[in-house]
């Protein structure tokens, strides 16, 4: 059906449909001060908008919102339609508390009441 379309009306439904994309996106992709919403996340990799996404290898850091969820290592794999596919090398869940250096007994206790 969009066969019949003009090109010009096709093109701006596309950059619509990449638009509400970006703008569902939950998820972005941070690399020093700049940002790009993920379009797809999968366990194996990531898709930006092409458009918008450099070719970008390194180590990245994905966050939901404000909240920081994995630090990865990336590499570029391949241009698919409008969006541009990484693959991860590796990539690491954040802790939200620092890691601890010794055996922690399952039951100590919770806090500690006072005398008075």
């Amino acid at each position: 059906m969009t066969e019949y379309l003009p090109k010009e009306l096709r093109e701006q439904l596309a950059a619509a449909q990449r638009h509400g994309k970006r703008k569902r996106a939950t998820r972005s992709v941070h690399v020093g001060d700049e940002a790009f919403a993920i379009i797809e996340m999968t366990d194996a990799g990531f898709a930006l908008d092409r458009e918008d996404a450099p070719r970008l290898r390194g180590l990245i850091d994905i966050y939901e919102g404000p909240r920081h969820l994995y630090q990865a290592l990336i590499v570029a794999s391949a241009e698919d339609g409008d969006l541009m596919r990484y693959d991860f090398k590796r990539n690491t869940a954040t802790a939200t508390t620092a890691p601890v250096d010794f055996v922690q007994d399952d039951n100590r206790p919770a806090g500690l009441l006072s005398k008075a």
